[in-house]
């Protein structure tokens, strides 16, 4: 498969398996709905069951069944899906989606991301800007790092291309299936294709192609 089609959405992830496929379905790269995430949750949450969601506050919708610990901390809008489990001082400052059973652990800081059913963020993780896929996985420490150093505009770095993402902001997207090993960097515009891991203390930056390993920069071999 082509570079670029790695990249899109039909690509990258099980729509079925988030509450969230509406707005990705009406996008080819999976970028391109961050700037439309905050008006989706709160146009979502308003339609969401009374008998299986409550309202909290302004625009933060939680599953009755989800677990929620009560020093943490959330800013709308905000849908906490059902069977979640927000751990001790998890900090969700807004424009977050968490889906069906995913974890958010101790420390854990989200700002405008969508995470998939099952995915999780369990230790000391800061995740911006970004769509991490079904069932993927971030190591205790490992970040998404969402500006860069020069405030310019983030660009997706290929092998095959360069693509302008016209946004100021954006961390990282893992496709369904992505282990992120402890202590790693996403730099801005990171895009982890479907079934690939990434060794821990890694920084990691452009595209890594789907079904493989990353172990350091210029050493990335195939899945067996």
């Amino acid at each position: 498969m082509k570079e670029q089609e790695q990249l899109k959405v039909k690509n990258l992830f099980d729509l079925t398996q988030t509450i969230a496929a509406e707005l990705l379905e009406s996008v080819e790269f999976p970028w391109e709905a961050l700037p439309k995430l905050k008006e989706f949750i709160v146009r979502l949450g308003n339609t969401l069951s009374e008998d299986e969601y409550e309202k909290q506050g302004e625009d933060i919708w939680i599953a009755k069944s989800a677990k929620v610990a009560k020093t943490a901390c959330f800013n709308g809008p905000l849908i906490i899906g059902k069977n979640a489990e927000i751990r001790h001082c998890a900090f969700i400052r807004g424009s977050v989606i968490v889906g069906e059973n995913a974890v958010v652990g101790n420390s854990t800081e989200l700002k405008n991301v969508v995470l998939f059913n099952k995915v999780q963020v369990p230790h000391y993780n800061y995740v911006g800007d970004s769509i991490l896929g079904y069932q993927s996985h971030m190591g205790a420490g490992s970040i998404t790092s969402n500006v860069k150093s020069d405030k310019t505009n983030v660009v997706i770095h290929g092998i095959e291309s360069q693509i302008e993402t016209g946004l100021k902001k954006m961390g990282a997207i893992l496709g369904d299936h992505v282990e992120i090993g402890c202590n790693s960097v996403l730099n801005p515009g990171t895009i982890i294709a479907c079934n690939t891991n990434v060794y821990p203390l890694s920084m990691v930056r452009g595209v890594i192609p789907q079904g493989s390993i990353y172990k350091k920069k210029g050493e990335i071999i195939e899945k067996k």
